[in-house]
């Protein structure tokens, strides 16, 4: 008798896309990434376009260093109910610092604030 096997996958080919548009934003090449974490610029280029594995340590590495909040990638079925813009703005919000996060706070009071003025 089979037991049950729990049968999700991380979609390393979304991750991977994620790495380049991050290390892209950066300015980053390949091969800088490569140097930083220890790998060959070969390998970063399968982990990015064929998503490949990366070793445990090579994920956490490549994901502290550009900044990629995985919950998108480990918990998509916890985030189906948002809009993809929602999802954007969320991941955006997770790579900003606390005076970042104030101006924005303040532009969403303002825009909140000018909505009710439109509506009375």
């Amino acid at each position: 008798m089979k037991m049950y096997q729990y049968d999700k996958r991380l979609d390393f080919h979304a991750l991977g896309r994620e790495i380049k548009r991050k290390r892209e934003a950066k300015g980053w090449t390949q091969e800088y990434l490569a140097q930083l974490v220890d790998r060959t610029p070969r390998s970063i280029m399968y982990i990015e376009n064929r998503g490949q594995h990366p070793s445990l340590n090579t994920f956490y590495q490549l994901v502290t260093l550009l900044d990629i909040s995985v919950d998108q990638f480990f918990f998509p079925d916890k985030l189906n109910g948002e809009s993809t813009c929602r999802k954007h703005i969320d991941v955006l919000l997770n790579s900003m610092d606390e005076k970042e996060l104030t101006i924005l706070e303040a532009t969403a009071e303002g825009l909140k604030k000018a909505r009710g003025t439109e509506e009375a």
